[in-house]
C-alpha cells in the first residue's frame, strides 16, 4: 500500500463538476492499493499518516500530529500508485489490485482514520477526479508499507 501525503492548507475533489469532498487545514492522502495488501498494511498506514508529526508546533518545528493541529484529512483512491514504469513509456499496472478488493481496503483505511477522532473527507472511488490542493510547505511524504516491514 502506498500514500502520497501532504499538508496542505486546503484541499478538494471535484467529480463531474461537483464538490465531493473538501477539508481546510489538514493532509491530502492519495492512497494507491496493491494485490496482496492486507489489513495489516491499512492498519499500519491509517496509525501512520494520521500520528506523523508533521504540523509546526509554536516554535515553527514539525513537532505535532494531524489531532494535535486539529486538522482534517482528504483521503483520495488512486490506483496509478501501483504502477510500475520500469519498462518503455506506457505505465503497467499489474500491481493494482482488484477493484472489488482495494474498494473494501480503501474504506477500511478511512473507517480507521475517522476512528481515530479527525474529520475525513473523500473522493468517488474509480470516478474521473480533480484533486486541488493548496499544499502547505510544501511538505510532502511517500508512505509504503511494504518498505517499513510494518
Amino acid at each position: 500500500m502506498k500514500i502520497v501525503l501532504q499538508r496542505v492548507k486546503q484541499a478538494s475533489v471535484v467529480v463531474e463538476g461537483r464538490i465531493a469532498g473538501e477539508i481546510g487545514k489538514g493532509i491530502c492522502l492519495l492512497v494507491g492499493i496493491e494485490k496482496g495488501d492486507t489489513l495489516q498494511d491499512v492498519e499500519f498506514l491509517a496509525r501512520k499518516a494520521v500520528e506523523l508529526r508533521i504540523f509546526p508546533d509554536q516554535e515553527g518545528k514539525m513537532n505535532l500530529s494531524l489531532a494535535e493541529a486539529q486538522g482534517a484529512v482528504l483521503a483520495v483512491s488512486q490506483f496509478t500508485l501501483a504502477a510500475s514504469v520500469k519498462k518503455g513509456r506506457r505505465p503497467g499496472f499489474d500491481n493494482a489490485e482488484s477493484p472489488e478488493r482495494a474498494a473494501e481496503l480503501f474504506d477500511r483505511f478511512v473507517g480507521l482514520v475517522r476512528e481515530s477522532g479527525v474529520r475525513v473527507a473523500t473522493g468517488v472511488f474509480q470516478a474521473s477526479m480533480e484533486v486541488h490542493i493548496v499544499n502547505d510547505g510544501p511538505v510532502t511524504f511517500i508512505l509504503d508499507s511494504r518498505k517499513w516491514g510494518n
